[in-house]
């Protein structure tokens, strides 16, 4: 998706879609595709897309007529698996469908603005690869022998040309102002961000904690940039349950969009508290973890998920550490 012919396939294909009453049965390879595939359903991150999507048109609206300084940015950050990603993919679907139904492509023309661009920030990024890849999302020929400021002014013409107006940028806790090239490449943003008439979004893991936010450019970031943290769902806050709160719908959501043959209704919720401490709250690793049930049920031929299929899938690292029960050392006595 960080190309613009693939993120149009990206925004325009509609999403796997749950199985139907009267709907043909599909399959076995169907069913396996469509369980391997994301299928979009409302997790807490997504909740609150409504909030952020209008934050960004906010935004957009504050931004786009601005002549001076930086636009206002946002930045959605928390721990991995938190389900940043979707929601900012989400969020540029969104934006992508909507400006193109308000300004199809003239008739008998298949050029079209290009709303939206997704880029991720490379590792060890300098100024001039971050400004390569603004550049290979649109096409724009980059030699070897051009110079980061030559790449820079082809960039910011041909993105105010195409009519960018929303820039998500994902993976940012990679930049380290605090390096030279990761504070070249911390400038070149804001540098873009002043000459692009677009309302950037950033997301990355914790980045109120990473370097990202200190010094002087640190503090430039964050005086222009709005802070949304996605985060795992917490069994117990105080005298509320939030995981049991939402994961009932969230789950239950989950359940609906199975496409087994001989799976019973209900098993999910029944097994909220087993799947936060599998998951530790986090919407990634439980999406993961149903849908990897869901393609074992189907290759294994028992077409359902029980509590003994979820124990034996092997989640990510990061769930399954954190899913361990902390064992309390006691004291011993000479």
């Amino acid at each position: 998706m960080t190309t613009w012919q693939g993120w149009e396939h990206f925004a325009t294909t509609p999403p796997p879609t749950p199985p139907q009453p009267g709907d043909t049965p599909r399959s076995t390879e169907e069913r396996l595709v469509y369980h391997s595939a994301s299928v979009t359903v409302r997790t807490p991150s997504i909740t609150t897309l409504a909030t952020l999507a209008t934050q960004v048109r906010t935004l957009m609206l504050l931004g786009h007529h601005q002549q001076t300084t930086a636009r206002p940015s946002l930045i959605v950050t928390g721990p991995a698996e938190a389900g940043k990603t979707t929601a900012l993919l989400e969020v540029g679907r969104t934006c992508h469908l909507a400006h193109t139904r308000k300004h199809p492509a003239p008739p008998g023309r298949t050029h079209q603005q290009v709303p939206v661009a997704y880029l991720l920030v490379p590792p060890g990024a300098t100024a001039k690869t971050l400004a390569t890849e603004f550049a290979r999302y649109l096409g724009i020929p980059v030699t070897t022998r051009m110079t980061q400021t030559q790449i820079t002014e082809a960039v910011c013409h041909t993105y105010t040309a195409a009519g960018v107006r929303l820039v998500l940028i994902d993976e940012i806790h990679r930049l380290n102002p605090r390096t030279t090239t990761g504070a070249e490449a911390t400038d070149l943003l804001k540098d873009l961000t002043e000459r692009i008439r677009a309302t950037f979004v950033y997301t990355g893991i914790d980045v109120a904690s990473t370097p990202l936010f200190a010094g002087v450019r640190g503090a430039q970031l964050a005086g222009r940039a709005s802070l949304i943290t996605c985060g795992p769902l917490p069994a117990r806050h105080g005298q509320t349950r939030p995981f049991t709160d939402l994961i009932t719908d969230l789950i239950t959501d989950m359940e609906n969009a199975l496409d087994l043959n001989r799976h019973t209704p209900g098993t999910f919720p029944r097994h909220a508290s087993y799947l936060h401490q599998r998951t530790a709250g986090r919407i990634g690793s439980l999406a993961r973890l149903i849908r990897q049930a869901a393609i074992t049920a189907i290759c294994d031929g028992t077409e359902r998920i029980t509590k003994k299929a979820l124990e034996a899938i092997r989640l990510d690292h990061l769930a399954e550490e954190a899913s361990r029960p902390r064992t309390r050392r006691t004291a011993t006595t000479a």
